[in-house]
């Protein structure tokens, strides 16, 4: 991921006529609640993050993710749009290692997101 070399995640959307995928943020930030709080409450996104974790015994992991956010609030036409161009985009992004998907912001809390990220490790 050239593009991504000192982000710390991107977010990605659709353009206003939907008819192309685009970058909607950029950043640096190392706060996972920074991301989250970029997640907007009633509107799909995807987003690549990279997640760091500790591992006992391993020290310092991370796995970079993909994250296709629909949350139950957004409307349905734009989530059919998000679910149809996902398989694209996707297919367009390299080292990815984990997929999460979430509908509420429980699905991507912290916690939940280590313990798949954990699960995969390789």
């Amino acid at each position: 991921m050239a593009s991504g070399v000192g982000h710390k995640y991107i977010v990605f959307g659709l353009s206003p006529d939907n008819t192309e995928i685009v970058v909607t943020k950029t950043s640096s930030d190392n706060s996972y609640e920074t991301f989250l709080a970029d997640l907007p409450e009633a509107e799909c996104r995807w987003a690549i993050y990279d997640f760091e974790f500790e591992r006992p015994g391993e020290g310092k992991r991370n796995k970079l993710l993909f994250v296709t956010w629909a949350p139950d609030d957004a409307k349905i036409k734009q989530k059919m749009l998000f679910a149809s161009s996902k398989d694209a985009l996707r297919r367009s992004l390299v080292g990815i290692s984990t997929e999460i998907q979430g509908t509420d912001y429980s699905e991507v809390a912290y916690e939940s997101v280590l313990d798949k990220a954990s699960r995969g490790s390789h």
